[in-house]
């Protein structure tokens, strides 16, 4: 039988406009423009087919946003509000990895099944976290929250490559944390893969330069190239974790601020924007 085919819709939850081309890349790809604004927006994900709803990533709260000098533009809940979920109806969570950006929230789904790898798991609650320049990175407190749904037997640990439901398969990529994977969906314009922040921007894959927030260097430019093999080598078909070019490249749910569909077909080759986000910091700086 044929996978099922998914709905993927990107919910932009918050911005942060104070990041330039140089604090986005690992090299120095861009250096002469790397003093020119490059903004970075804040994202979750949901999944509707096959009669599933599923949440990629719980982003963060209001409260950590004020905490991190991060715009708030659109809590989580209010975004699932509009699309008519309600929190506590969530059964399944996938957990790209735990970083702050990506792990709040997590009392907000207490019938939910989370998946995550356990490398990350592991990560988070073991020595490296005596480094504060590792574990600021991470929230205490959401580490601590995803204890409560770990006690309660709903966190399902993950050892590599696994396939979560028909047409739902995550890719372990790590270099951005040990246990960093993508979700690779199954839609009417054939496998998105939602890169998380193994790719924080287009420009991040196109280039080869990670972000620069890393475990492993080496296993960061490793997963450049298990999501090309994943897309099929089709930039359109990669799914970069913080990029405002994202509201660009795909149409809008319709009477939703903030809310691009992914499995819907691009209005733009993403391709074609890339050169114009520093183009258009040339302008304005």
């Amino acid at each position: 039988m044929a996978n099922p085919v998914y709905q993927v819709l990107s919910l932009r939850v918050a911005s942060d406009p104070q990041r330039t081309v140089g604090t986005n890349f690992f090299f120095d790809s861009f250096p002469a423009d790397a003093d020119l604004p490059m903004p970075q927006d804040y994202l979750f994900w949901v999944l509707e087919g096959d009669g599933r709803r599923i949440l990629i990533d719980t982003c963060f709260s209001p409260a950590a946003a004020e905490r991190r000098g991060r715009i708030m533009h659109r809590s989580v809940e209010a975004h699932l509000a509009d699309i008519g979920i309600a929190p506590s109806e969530m059964t399944d969570v996938v957990m790209t990895h735990l970083h702050w950006d990506h792990a709040g929230n997590i009392e907000l789904f207490p019938n939910a099944r989370f998946f995550v790898q356990a490398d990350e798991l592991a990560f988070c609650t073991g020595r490296s976290m005596l480094h504060r320049g590792v574990s600021k990175i991470y929230n205490r407190e959401d580490v601590q929250a995803f204890m409560v749904p770990l006690f309660e037997g709903r966190v399902v640990l993950l050892d590599g490559d696994a396939t979560l439901f028909p047409g739902i398969t995550v890719s372990k990529v790590g270099g951005h944390t040990p246990g960093s994977m993508t979700v690779n969906v199954n839609t009417r314009r054939g496998q998105v893969v939602l890169a998380s922040d193994a790719a924080h921007f287009y420009a991040n894959f196109r280039t080869r330069s990670p972000f620069p927030i890393l475990e492993s260097f080496p296993q960061a430019l490793e997963a450049f190239e298990i999501m090309n093999r994943l897309s099929g080598g089709s930039l359109a078909h990669i799914i970069p974790g913080h990029d405002p070019l994202l509201a660009s490249v795909f149409p809008a749910l319709a009477n939703r601020t903030g809310i691009a569909c992914l499995h819907e077909d691009p209005v733009v080759d993403p391709a074609s924007l890339i050169s114009q986000q520093f183009a258009t910091g040339r302008k304005t700086a």
